[in-house]
């Protein structure tokens, strides 16, 4: 969209901000869709998606979701190139402070994290997370909440991914007692951590409130181990995310780590104080 006022055309922020792999992905549709004859109404109706939908994406503006991908991918040929940018397409749905960090993840070997205040994006409902990105603020528009919901979404194919990862989560108390969104949403979200805290690659371990301090009162983070055998920390805060390379400072990610595992309740027990909060409600 272009502002006229003033008899000028001038960018949107929507326009300036169009990430380079969506518009690329477009370019590379555009290009099989017209080699195989077809318009976009064509298309559209041969993948079951409205002509405005196939515009969208061959212009860059709006992110290809993996089903539209198969389907385009079916119909057009091109030996797997779409399905190829699928990932960096998702990716790049994610806010700009977490794709480096998003980009790594999505290859470890083990990964660890503390969250006191909310359920971590890999262990999230759909539901949950669409109330976390709805009470952002300043407020995001419905398009923004839902690419970064499907964004986030994608992101857990790491938790059954082949070959799996060792992966341990630590949740604050007060995070699970804390109301986002109704309480359906919570009550399907304390499910899910049940179900899959049941996957024999995932620990779901949490931190009984009043314990006092301790060293994840300093804020949440998490710490990986890349195929590359590097460890590197990550924390963020208030839309600000920070990748920690300096091997003095992951050791300390590491020390603490340990000692969070150590204080929280064991995941037996961690299972027992969910099921009690799905009882409750």
């Amino acid at each position: 969209m272009r502002d006229t006022r003033n008899g000028r055309a001038t960018k949107t922020r929507e326009d300036i901000e169009l990430p380079g792999v969506w518009v690329a992905y477009g370019k590379l549709l555009q290009h099989l869709r017209k080699r195989a004859g077809l318009s976009q109404q064509a298309l559209g109706e041969a993948i079951g998606y409205s002509l405005e939908q196939v515009a969208s994406v061959e212009q860059g503006r709006r992110p290809a979701k993996e089903a539209f991908t198969v389907a385009a991918g079916r119909v057009l040929g091109g030996g797997g190139v779409l399905e190829v940018l699928q990932a960096d397409v998702d990716r790049a749905k994610l806010p700009k402070f977490f794709r480096n960090f998003a980009l790594i993840e999505a290859e470890v070997l083990s990964r660890f994290s503390y969250d006191p205040l909310l359920v971590p994006g890999l262990l999230q409902t759909e539901a949950y997370a669409r109330a976390v990105f709805g009470g952002h603020c300043p407020p995001f528009s419905e398009q923004i909440i839902d690419q970064h919901t499907e964004a986030r979404l994608s992101r857990q194919k790491l938790l059954t991914r082949d070959p799996l990862a060792e992966l341990s989560f630590i949740i604050g108390e007060e995070a699970l007692r804390d109301p986002v969104g109704d309480s359906e949403v919570m009550r399907a979200q304390w499910r899910h951590l049940l179900e899959v805290g049941r996957l024999r690659n995932v620990e779901v371990q949490v931190m009984p409130a009043g314990l006092g301090f301790h060293p994840g009162k300093n804020g949440p983070f998490v710490t990986v181990e890349t195929k590359e055998l590097q460890h590197l920390g990550y924390f963020e805060s208030q839309g600000v995310g920070c990748v920690v390379g300096d091997p003095t400072e992951v050791s300390s990610f590491g020390l603490r780590c340990g000692k969070l595992r150590s204080q929280a309740l064991n995941v037996e027990a961690s299972a027992r104080l969910i099921e009690r909060l799905v009882g409750e409600t």
